[in-house]
C-alpha cells in the first residue's frame, strides 16, 4: 500500500537515488582521461624541478651548476613526457572511448604542461641568466602563457577540417620555446624568437595532426630529444653540442613548417583561381 501523505517523499528519494546512480557514470575516468592526468602531472613536476633545481639555488647563491643542469634537463624531459601523454590520450580516445570530461581535461592539462611550465621556464631564465632582463622576460613569459590560453580556447570553438590544426600546436610550441632558451643565444634574439613562437600558436597557419607516420616520427623525435637531454645532463662527451644541435633542429622545424603551410595555401589558391577561369572560359559562347 502507498501512503498518500508520504508519496512525494518517496518520489524525491527515488529521484535522488537515480541521480546518485547516474553521476558516477558521467564522472568515471576512461583510460584516455588517465593519460591526460599524467600529462598534467608531468607539467606540474616540470615547474617543481625548475623551481627547486634552478631558481632556489640561484636565489641562495649556490654555485652547483651540475644541479641546475640536471634540473633543467629533468624539467624539459617532463614536458616531453607530457607531450607523449598528450599524443597517446588522443589515440586511445579515438580507439576506445573518452568520458564526457575528456575534452575539458585535455585543455586544462595542456594549459599546465604547455602553457604554465614553458612560461615559467622562460621567467626563471630571465632571473638566472646574467645578460637577461628580468622584467622583459616576465613579459615574454606572460605572452607565451596567454598565447597557449588563446590557442586552447580557439581550439574548443573553431571547427577545422579533419587532420589539421589552426596555429602551432601547444606541445610543439612549448618545446620550441624551451629549445630557444636552451640554445643560450643573446637575450634579444632569444626574446624575439620566443615572441615569434607565441605568435605562431595564435596564427591561422595550418599544421597537420600527428597521425599515422607523422605520429611515429613525432614520438621518435621526442625519444631522441630525451636522449640528448640526458647526455647533456650527465656531461657526456659532446653532450652540449648534441643538445644545441637538437634544439636548433626544433627551432628550424618551428620556422619551416609555417613556410611550407603558407606556400601550400598560396598554391591551392592559385589552382582554384585557374580552375575558375577555365570554367568561366568554357561557359562562354
Amino acid at each position: 500500500m502507498i501512503d498518500p501523505d508520504t508519496r512525494a517523499d518517496w518520489a524525491a528519494e527515488a529521484d535522488a537515488a537515480d541521480e546518485a546512480e547516474e553521476m558516477p557514470l558521467s564522472l568515471r575516468l576512461s583510460i584516455a582521461d588517465t593519460l591526460t592526468l599524467g600529462n598534467a602531472t608531468c607539467g606540474f613536476m616540470a615547474v617543481y624541478f625548475t623551481t627547486t633545481g634552478i631558481l632556489i639555488p640561484h636565489l641562495t647563491g649556490s654555485d652547483e651548476t651540475g644541479m641546475a643542469r640536471h634540473s633543467a634537463a629533468t624539467a624539459v624531459i617532463l614536458m616531453l613526457c607530457a607531450a607523449v601523454f598528450d599524443l597517446f590520450d588522443g589515440l586511445v580516445a579515438r580507439k576506445l572511448r573518452s568520458s564526457p570530461m575528456g575534452a575539458e581535461l585535455d585543455n586544462l592539462s595542456d594549459l599546465i604542461s604547455f602553457g604554465l611550465a614553458p612560461a615559467y621556464f622562460v621567467l626563471v631564465y630571465g632571473m638566472v641568466t646574467h645578460d637577461a632582463h628580468q622584467r622583459v622576460s616576465a613579459v615574454a613569459a606572460i605572452v607565451v602563457l596567454l598565447a597557449v590560453v588563446l590557442r586552447l580556447a580557439r581550439f574548443s570553438c573553431v571547427t577545422m577540417k579533419d587532420g589539421m590544426f589552426q596555429g602551432m600546436p601547444s606541445p610543439f610550441g612549448a618545446l620550441t620555446v624551451v629549445s630557444i632558451v636552451l640554445l643560450e643565444l643573446p637575450f634579444i634574439p632569444t626574446l624575439l624568437a620566443i615572441i615569434g613562437t607565441a605568435w605562431l600558436m595564435v596564427s591561422r597557419v595550418e599544421y597537420p595532426k600527428p597521425r599515422g607516420v607523422l605520429a611515429v616520427a613525432m614520438l621518435s623525435w621526442i625519444v631522441g630529444a630525451m636522449g640528448l637531454l640526458a647526455a647533456w645532463a650527465f656531461d657526456a662527451p659532446g653532450g652540449q653540442l648534441l643538445l644545441q644541435t637538437g634544439c636548433a633542429l626544433q627551432v628550424v622545424l618551428g620556422a619551416v613548417i609555417p613556410l611550407f603551410a603558407t606556400a601550400r595555401r598560396v598554391n591551392t589558391f592559385r589552382d582554384n583561381r585557374r580552375v575558375s577561369r577555365e570554367a568561366r572560359a568554357a561557359q562562354l559562347p
